[in-house]
């Protein structure tokens, strides 16, 4: 099969698409090839159209955690957010790998469902949760995971359990297999609504206060090391408010890296890259990333 095979049968692809359209801190190069697949039918086709042709393949979700180097992305690029349903089955949520997050934990608190409170405020799809195991507040994905279901990269299909799933901080099998992530089944407790709301509203309201959601970012940048806190180091190796062309650490989080304004993501890893010099001769740590840096440098 073709990708010319494919549009013919009504499947938009679009050619060099710049992804900054899409990633949240407004930054990155184009996409050779790029979909929105609206179906598991579609996205089979699309998947074993890559296979067969031997093109590369790069699945992006809510693209919220996600620096797209300046070179853009070779191949197909296929974004998820059109795969977005949301069922409710007595205490499961059932949730398609492009909705996001945050719709699915109000979804679980509106009916009387709690255990995705912490999600309430990521703003990343339920694939990029799985995928990433994320977390926040106490909470993280993997503690209310039944199961997920998957697609390989040759068009199969497989269901994998919380166990089989290899989940631990910020990782799960799927960054190491390169499955994609088709629905997850939380299962959660039944509670008061209110009492989940109130939950919600506490921590969404404790994120505002916190973090530097006026400004384009990537989030939290860097994972954090065993014993230690990422922006108090940052702070005390005088680097909080530190900015390289458009891109600054943010001043009201220093685990934050924002996009003052026309920032490209060059300038993002470069100000990472500083960051993590000036933590490794301060501290001796070595600060790894927990944002995902994915395409290729600028020609």
């Amino acid at each position: 099969m073709k990708l010319s095979d494919l549009t013919k049968n009504g499947i938009e692809i679009k050619r060099q698409v710049p992804l900054s359209k899409y990633t949240f801190t407004k930054t990155g190069g184009p996409a050779e090839f790029l979909a929105f697949p609206r179906n598991e039918s579609e996205l089979k086709n699309l998947v074993i159209a890559a296979h067969d042709n031997n093109i590369p393949l790069t699945i992006i979700g809510n693209a919220s955690n996600l620096i797209i180097r300046d070179g853009g992305i070779s191949g197909i690029v296929l974004i998820l957010t059109k795969m977005n349903q949301i069922k409710v089955d007595k205490n499961k949520v059932i949730a398609q790998a492009g909705a996001t997050i945050v719709e699915t934990a109000f979804t679980a608190a509106h009916h009387s469902l709690s255990g995705l409170e912490f999600a309430a405020g990521i703003p990343g799809s339920v694939g990029g949760a799985v995928f990433m195991n994320a977390g926040a507040y106490g909470g993280e994905t993997c503690n209310v995971i039944e199961s997920v279901r998957v697609m390989t990269r040759s068009g199969n299909f497989k269901n994998y359990s919380q166990s089989e799933m290899k989940f631990s901080y910020r990782h799960s099998l799927v960054q190491e297999n390169g499955d994609i992530v088709l629905e997850a089944v939380f299962a959660l407790k039944r509670s008061a609504k209110n009492r989940i709301l109130a939950d919600m509203n506490y921590l969404n309201a404790l994120r505002q206060y916190k973090q530097p959601l006026e400004y384009p970012s990537c989030g939290s940048v860097f994972k954090r090391p065993t014993g230690h806190y990422v922006g108090p180091m940052i702070i005390q190796a005088g680097l909080q408010g530190k900015q390289i062309g458009g891109a600054q650490d943010s001043t009201k989080h220093a685990g934050f890296i924002v996009n003052k304004g026309n920032a490209t993501a060059t300038d993002y890893l470069d100000l990472i890259h500083l960051i993590q010099e000036k933590i490794k001769t301060k501290f001796g740590l070595d600060l790894h990333t927990e944002v995902r840096i994915i395409g290729k440098p600028n020609d």
